[in-house]
């Protein structure tokens, strides 16, 4: 994620703002622009200090806004949702103080998803224009009754995603976490994963030669999917570490996709934030010429992913020993081994190729 500034004062301010903390001017983030804007109010609409469009635009806020869950912007005479709350098809039940706040942490999420989504350049279709292909996520609560045409189950199935809102309660995520013998569990990471299940249906399993190149490192995902998770689940891959992300991406080529997808838009987005923020390390010392770095490229815009490898693994170093140094777990709790190396690889060359 970059590093925004508000056009008024200059104040750094966060992707979910919706006010600067130093000059007050209210905030909304422009899709077409990819930026956070201040926002100056004439006659009822929104002008942004961002637009570059002559004449600008007149802005409104989402309708999520209202929710406080939502900052993006919608265009006079278009929907009344943004193209990230227009995705949705079941939220929380708002009657509730503790789903209220799910729903706010399952949004934040989701829009960072769906920023980087915008900046890979990746087809993004609701299900309510394109039913067949699109895209609609359900964020479902058991102690609600679940819709007859959802599940709560956190998956995907044909475009829907659906993320059980529980995973929004720290407490509950960590238990879960712990239950599954798990070193990462994340709301994002939830939603990183599933979309790659979608994104298998949308770049690779439409074309048969792409396809049969993510075979070759993957798997065949011919492999009956209901017996290969019944066996992992009974008894993991002792030998996972040797060529997969995590245990689960050991389980089925689809798992194995999916893993390593969350795992590429992971590095791509904290090396976005910490090139924007000009980060290097230099440590001092002899033979430590492996942490010193400058991180100094745009990662969803450059062609060598060894060079992106090579400035991302000192950063989650530095980060992963301060974190211990606050008691807090890594950061990146991961070893990226040469067969996921190659995998993570495949996957950028692929998401390169369309942006040519």
């Amino acid at each position: 994620m970059k590093v925004f500034s508000c056009q008024q004062c200059g104040q750094a301010v966060l992707f979910e703002n919706t006010h600067c903390e130093k000059c007050m001017s209210p905030l909304g983030f422009l899709p077409s622009e990819l930026t956070i804007s201040a926002l100056k109010s004439v006659d009822n609409t929104w002008y942004a200090m961002a637009d570059k469009s002559i004449p600008a635009k007149r802005l409104y806020y989402c309708e999520n806004h209202q929710h406080h869950v939502c900052n993006w912007m919608v265009e006079e005479g278009g929907s009344s949702f943004c193209m990230a709350c227009d995705l949705n098809r079941h939220i929380p039940h708002l009657g509730k103080i503790e789903e209220r706040q799910a729903w706010q942490q399952l949004e934040f999420a989701k829009h960072r998803l769906v920023y980087s989504l915008l900046r890979l350049g990746l087809p993004l279709e609701s299900k309510h224009d394109e039913p067949e292909k699109g895209l609609s996520f359900d964020f479902i609560s058991e102690n609600n009754v679940v819709p007859e045409d959802a599940n709560a189950m956190t998956g995907h199935a044909l475009g829907q995603v659906t993320i059980n809102a529980s995973e929004a309660n720290d407490a509950d995520r960590e238990q879960m976490r712990e239950d599954m013998n798990e070193s990462y569990r994340t709301v994002i990471g939830h939603f990183r994963h599933e979309i790659g299940h979608y994104y298998w249906d949308q770049l690779i399993a439409k074309d048969d030669q792409t396809l049969a190149d993510c075979r070759a490192l993957f798997g065949d995902d011919n492999l009956d999917y209901a017996k290969a998770l019944e066996a992992h689940y009974k008894e993991p891959n002792a030998d996972w570490t040797n060529s997969f992300i995590s245990v689960y991406a050991s389980s089925h080529p689809w798992e194995d996709w999916a893993e390593t997808w969350a795992h590429y838009l992971h590095i791509v987005d904290t090396l976005e934030t910490a090139s924007d923020l000009g980060m290097s390390f230099q440590p001092i010392g002899p033979n430590r010429q492996s942490l010193t770095t400058m991180v100094n490229i745009d990662p969803y815009h450059h062609d060598d992913f060894e060079e992106i490898l090579a400035q991302y693994m000192p950063l989650t170093f530095a980060v992963n020993n301060l974190n211990r140094g606050m008691g807090q777990p890594d950061l990146y709790p991961f070893v990226l081994v040469p067969a996921v190396r190659t995998k993570l690889a495949f996957i950028h060359q692929l998401l390169q190729a369309r942006l040519k």
